[in-house]
């Protein structure tokens, strides 16, 4: 194995290309899938407004960190606190997100093999003429084999890694500024169709109108992790593309841009969700059941509804073809410029061993069933382990190493690029990424481990 060469390190083309495969990250089944039913069970509009909030106030600012260091070191993300920090136990962070990209990736997989089969049924019109049992029966049998949910698996990697071996200007970028426009034209045919149904109005009231009796503590808790799990916040994929980004780009800029990108993407999925399952008389707090068992409900009773369920499902793949590079990435990086293995065998690699514990993900519903760990089957720890534990800490640590160990003028230096833009605001930048994000970050930690409950 080669030392990696630093003076030839791949890097974005164009500030497009940066904000397409930045919020290409951030935009993934976190805002089409997760976001519309979390919105649903804490009362729609209010709970929207709390997470714009906790976007502005906290997410926007951890993001910029994250930019900040590996932008700064122009490295992986574990090569990004070891440069930054030599000598230091600081590199642990960095550790700590190769880690977490290689256990999300590989129960985002998973879900996403469930949206690859369900492309698959809707270009052979397998809702058409099913009731609402026989499609959850359909959508549990599915989860349930073998053959088919591995196939899908190992094809969507495929596609991921096929994506990621090109490098990042001739593979991430170039398909990252494909797929987005792709995502938001086949998002804004899906919203003009859900407005004109019938008994709509009732679904745009409920994510517009706000009704603040229906939040609590809870889902205030709730709105603030889904900025963190939406923003793709804590999981070194942020560290990775800040270190491709040109020293000349706005940073600042560059994380207002994604991050109104991820958030308008968020909420144009609830429009394309909701009048629909009001039109029709659905309790909006269906959970993840939303959109395999009860979506293919609506699209079968709505005219055009065959083409309509087709552009669904493939919105749902294309975006989680735009997070999983980014991850896998995050794995591909570490390998190729701290274990200095070639890019095509280090893809290779990182999808194959992923790959692999992503089966044991989507075996949790079927032959491993009956496997438990501190009582959840496989899928739902590698999840919690994920979201509830790595991804805050991640956060939080980085948050803590901007604010107090880079501190505001080597942080000023570099969001400034050496003094080519103005920097406003870095007082209240510094406060939020010493004080308010951390105290932030340690409440979801603790709600979501179960030390804290309201």
């Amino acid at each position: 194995m080669a030392k990696f060469d630093f003076s030839k390190r791949d890097s974005f083309g164009s500030k497009f290309g940066v904000i397409a495969a930045a919020a290409g990250s951030a935009v993934g089944l976190g805002n089409i899938w997760r976001f519309p039913y979390i919105a649903g069970e804490n009362g729609g509009g209010a709970f929207i407004l709390v997470y714009l909030l906790f976007i502005l106030a906290i997410g926007i600012p951890v993001m910029l960190s994250e930019f900040t260091i590996g932008r700064s070191a122009q490295r992986n993300v574990f090569g990004s606190f070891k440069k930054l920090a030599p000598r230091t136990h600081w590199y642990l962070i960095g550790v700590l997100g190769v880690v977490a990209a290689f256990i999300i990736l590989s129960f985002y997989s998973t879900v996403a093999s469930w949206t690859m089969e369900y492309i698959y049924k809707a270009a052979a019109d397998a809702f058409s003429g099913k009731s609402s049992d026989q499609l959850t029966s359909m959508f549990q049998g599915f989860k349930g084999g073998t053959f088919r949910p591995i196939m899908w698996q190992v094809v969507f990697m495929f596609l991921t890694a096929w994506i990621v071996v090109s490098g990042v200007k001739r593979g991430i970028e170039k398909y990252a500024r494909i797929l987005m426009p792709v995502l938001l034209l086949l998002i804004i045919i899906l919203d003009v169709r859900a407005v004109t149904l019938a008994g709509a109005q009732e679904g745009l009231e409920f994510l517009f109108k706000p009704d603040f009796s229906k939040l609590n503590t809870n889902s205030i808790l709730q709105a603030l992790g889904q900025a963190f799990f939406s923003l793709s916040i804590g999981m070194g994929t942020l560290v990775t593309y800040g270190s491709y980004i040109n020293k000349r780009e706005n940073l600042t800029n560059t994380a207002i841009s994604v991050s109104a990108a991820d958030t308008i993407i968020a909420i144009l999925a609830g429009v394309a969700i909701f009048p629909a399952v009001f039109a029709f008389g659905i309790e909006p707090n269906a959970g993840p059941d939303l959109i395999f068992r009860t979506l293919p409900n609506i699209f079968q009773q709505i005219p055009g509804g065959y083409f309509f369920a087709l552009l669904f499902f493939i919105l749902l793949g294309v975006a989680a073809l735009t997070s999983s590079i980014s991850v896998l990435e995050v794995v591909v990086a570490y390998f190729t410029e701290e274990l200095g293995i070639l890019r095509k065998p280090a893809t290779i690699l990182a999808a194959a061993t992923i790959t692999a514990l992503g089966v044991l993900s989507t075996m949790s519903w079927g032959v491993l069933k009956d496997v438990s760990l501190f009582n959840q089957n496989i899928f739902d720890l590698l999840d919690f382990t994920a979201s509830s534990i790595l991804l805050p800490i991640g956060g939080l640590f980085i948050v803590i190493f901007v604010g107090w160990y880079l501190g505001k003028d080597y942080t000023r230096k570099e969001l400034s690029s050496e003094g080519l833009f103005k920097v406003k605001l870095i007082n209240v930048f510094i406060l939020i990424v010493k004080f308010l994000a951390p105290l932030a970050i340690a409440l979801v930690f603790l709600n979501g481990i179960g030390l804290l409950k309201f």
